[in-house]
């Protein structure tokens, strides 16, 4: 075997093995190779790029200038980000009048044969409301024609232990309690609106957040563990006074009242009272007048609703802290001190009334003491439950958070059942939101649909495409 044809030239031809064998014997056996300029050129440079590849490089760092970033729109306001965020619409001329709603009436949240029907709220109602925050964001009211409620079983309930409570002079102290978007604001609202409308007074703290979380002033009061937050209890007495100023102009003081930055005499109207508070300085000892004269016996004062939401954020410490820089706990705030006690009975309203706190799942801080009273007030109500206790191994418990909730009612929100299901859903229809034939199978497909019957998953479900 040649030389050019050996095995090693098997894996590779060589370029003599290329050529045709009657070329090589013309050639004598000999072969010469030529190349263009342009093809020699292109070799050359070829060459000459992989050799300056592989020459290190040096880095060049140049130095630039920012440009500046010309704002082109105004920037917000101090508390326009907030007040966009909180911006709530309550109604929508686009949408289609309903035939045949009726306003409440005093005593319609009570009435059994009311259940699963949908009843508008009075104007002067929303207003009141309105200044008690009691509508949230999260709520589909900017996409009916005028706010309008569902009147659940669970609202008849509710409505008669308060009517049954202030007619015998007593207080209901009740924990509303359920899953996610079952309704638990919109039960403190009835609640409330039942209150409005039957001439109770209301007192509402909205977002329990804004009192534990340190987004607010406080200071110490003389002589006293607890602190008091001027600046939230001043906005508190004014929306205060703003929703029940319908009660509050028809009562007197029945005590004289010099300790304030105004001089209150006996025998004077309430709002003098409320309107004292000018500054957030005075506001705490403004409130706990108005705190006395409401719950002044033989005096002919109405029934009380004292209402929370977002229980569970003041069942925890606090983010405050002492001038020690030790964390405050939540109940030792005045206003969640308050509220607390009349919760838990140590605080005795005499004229009778209901103090009311829900629970958030949204944002909401978890607290081991609070969802083990809740279960172990659910199992003393059910017969032949046992009863959940401690876990030995949790260093997560509040005795403190037990002791107020070791006496309360439960009320447990699920889901709707059909027949109130089938009310909402033509409320939705002759609005025009749901273009959907309202029928039985339109109803138990909703229904399933959403957790049997959960609203806010049937919101979801039928008019998540309608909210702005």
């Amino acid at each position: 075997m040649s030389a050019s044809n050996c095995l090693r030239c098997l894996v590779r031809p060589s370029a003599v093995a290329l050529v045709p064998r009657q070329i090589l014997q013309a050639g004598g056996g000999s072969l010469t190779f030529t190349a263009t300029a342009a093809t020699k050129g292109a070799s050359t440079a070829n060459t000459g790029g992989r050799q300056n590849a592989n020459r290190p490089q040096k880095l060049r760092f140049k130095k630039t200038k920012k440009k500046n970033v010309v704002s082109s729109g105004k920037p917000p306001l101090p508390g326009e980000r907030k007040a966009y965020r909180k911006k709530i619409v309550l109604s929508n001329n686009n949408a289609l009048p309903v035939p045949g709603l009726e306003e409440l009436r005093p005593n319609d949240l009570s009435k059994q044969k009311n259940v699963g029907t949908v009843k508008a709220l009075p104007e002067d109602i929303v207003d009141a409301l309105r200044a008690m925050e009691a509508f949230k964001p999260t709520q589909c009211w900017g996409i009916f024609r005028q706010p309008s409620v569902l009147i659940r079983q669970e609202t008849v309930d509710l409505t008669k232990k308060m009517e049954a409570a202030g007619a015998d002079g007593k207080t209901i102290r009740m924990v509303i309690e359920g899953n996610r978007i079952t309704g638990k604001s919109l039960m403190l609202l009835q609640a409330m609106t039942h209150a409005f409308m039957n001439d109770w007074v209301v007192l509402h703290i909205p977002e329990a957040q804004e009192l534990t979380t340190a987004v607010t002033e406080y200071a110490s009061i003389e002589n006293s563990p607890l602190w008091t937050q001027p600046t939230y209890t001043l906005k508190l007495l004014h929306a205060f006074k703003r929703a029940n100023e319908k009660v509050l102009s028809r009562m007197n003081t029945v005590y004289s009242h010099a300790d304030l930055p105004q001089i209150i005499p006996m025998n004077s109207p309430l709002m003098q009272l409320i309107n004292s508070a000018k500054e957030a300085d005075g506001a705490w000892t403004v409130f706990q007048a108005l705190w006395r004269e409401l719950n002044a016996e033989n005096a002919g004062r109405p029934p009380i609703l004292f209402s929370l939401d977002g229980l569970a954020h003041i069942m925890k410490v606090s983010d405050y802290r002492n001038p020690a820089f030790e964390l405050i706990h939540s109940h030792d705030l005045a206003l969640v001190k308050l509220f607390t006690d009349c919760l838990s009975g140590a605080h005795v309203m005499p004229n009778g009334g209901a103090v009311l706190g829900a629970t958030t799942r949204g944002n909401s801080p978890r607290s081991a003491s609070m969802e083990l009273a809740i279960a172990q007030r659910e199992a003393e109500k059910a017969a032949g439950e046992e009863i959940p206790q401690r876990d030995p191994y949790g260093k997560k418990y509040d005795d403190r958070v037990e002791a107020v909730m070791k006496s309360v009612d439960i009320l447990r929100l699920r889901g709707v059942s059909k027949a109130e299901a089938r009310g909402l859903l033509e409320y939705w229809a002759a609005s025009g939101v749901l273009k959907k034939r309202v029928d039985e199978s339109t109803v138990s497909e909703k229904w399933t649909l959403s957790g049997n019957g959960v609203v806010g998953e049937m919101e979801r479900a039928s008019l998540l495409t309608m909210k702005a």
